[in-house]
């Protein structure tokens, strides 16, 4: 098997190697889709490497800012990749598309809840892995190589729109991919491949209907009516994406999602009808919370989220995210880890937003780190968020959108 490091290299024919025999392309797209399920995928179709066809859309999405700090998306030569697939591989002639199923969510039992996906091995190195084996297995059946790309997730693709050419389902109003026995809970992979495959048709049906239960539960108000999303209100961008400073009047929303957000696929009735537990969950990994991350030094939570998808948010965003949490459960006990983060960790947005959950407790010790914080603080940022959080207790509120409560 190639390490994964590598997937997405470009493999060529040497010259020595044995040119490509005439293959029947139906036969060859079974033998493809066979060997994909036969791995743990459990959706697997071909679309052509056409420009999709709802490009403007997403130059629109665009335009309006609504990709917030994520900057990669808008970069001109990603851009014009997502507008054609050969553009990733000159050479491409189908796309494999496949899915693969993670655990529903489950109620939260501790002080944090962790999006469903990242519950687990770093998916980013178990589905590359995956179909490099697959590709392995290809080459086999062939009796050569052929040139291929591999994404997951960080390529430039418009992957959801490809997969819906894929057959493997439809784009709900919350912006997943939906199959109508599988739900939303499935990871999409991409193969770019140098060979002929028969495409599948499209799945153009909208089995979203009326219902509008996703857009009603979103506590930030993140999902559009027109089938996209603003990133820079919802819950996944704020804890995951976005590096700065959440902003003070989402920070309430966020509720206590301390990595990610499932609301909207909670409430979907396809995932409320179907949802199967995947045949291959993976090694189980334990979940931090905030008590836990708030308590623990930088090594600890170099382990604690070792292997995960975790990582993407970095030391700084898990803990700011942690802050927020303890500061909306109004966690009174850990009080004394808030305080030591606003005393003395290096990074100035933990710090503001230790200040913030401070100010949401609002206790007398709380007021006490809060003052002495004053005296020595000299980023304007924290020292602001200081002031905010001397001038009193918030009001206790429910949280919102608690879905799997």
């Amino acid at each position: 098997m190639r390490p994964p490091r590598v997937l997405t290299s470009v493999y060529h024919w040497r010259v020595d190697e044995p040119q490509p025999k005439d293959v029947d392309p139906h036969s060859l797209t079974r033998f493809a889709k066979d060997e994909a399920l036969r791995l743990g995928f459990v959706l697997a179709g071909v679309t052509a490497p056409d420009p999709p066809p709802h490009v403007e859309t997403y130059h629109a999405w665009l335009a309006q800012g609504r990709h917030g700090e994520m900057g990669y998306l808008a970069r001109p030569a990603a851009i014009e990749r997502r507008e054609d697939p050969r553009r990733v591989l000159p050479e491409c002639r189908s796309i494999l598309v496949v899915a693969w199923p993670y655990d529903p969510p489950t109620p939260s039992t501790g002080r944090g809840r962790i999006a469903a996906y990242a519950r687990g091995p770093d998916y980013h190195e178990v589905l590359l892995e995956r179909l490099a084996q697959w590709v392995g297995a290809m080459e086999a059946h062939l009796g050569h190589a052929f040139p291929f790309r591999l994404y997951t997730d960080t390529g430039p693709l418009l992957e959801r729109e490809m997969a819906q050419r894929a057959g493997l389902g439809w784009i709900g109003k919350n912006t997943c991919l939906i199959h109508p026995q599988r739900g939303s809970y499935v990871l999409l992979a991409e193969a770019l491949l140098g060979l002929d495959l028969v495409p599948d048709p499209p799945f153009w049906a909208d089995r979203c209907g009326t219902c509008t239960r996703c857009l009603d539960a979103c506590p930030t108000a993140c999902i559009l009516p027109d089938r996209s999303l603003d990133a820079r209100r919802c819950i996944s961008y704020l804890t995951i994406e976005l590096k700065g400073s959440i902003p003070a009047s989402l920070r309430e929303d966020v509720g206590d999602w301390l990595f990610g957000c499932d609301i909207c696929q909670q409430v979907c009735p396809w995932n409320v009808r179907f949802a199967p537990m995947p045949d291959d969950p993976g090694a189980p990994t334990a979940d931090p919370d905030a008590s836990g991350l708030l308590g623990s030094d930088d090594e600890e939570i170099r382990r604690q989220t070792k292997g995960t998808a975790l990582r993407r948010a970095r030391r700084g965003g898990l803990l700011r995210n942690a802050a927020i949490v303890a500061g909306n459960l109004r966690a009174h006990d850990l009080q004394p880890e808030l305080a030591r983060c606003l005393r003395e960790d290096p990074d100035p947005i933990v710090r503001a937003h230790a200040a913030w959950a401070l100010g949401r407790l609002g206790d007398r010790e709380s007021r006490q780190a809060l003052r002495a914080a004053l005296e020595v603080e000299t980023d304007p940022e924290v020292r602001e968020e200081v002031v905010r959080a001397l001038r009193g207790p918030t009001p206790t509120l429910p949280l919102k959108g608690g879905g799997g409560e």
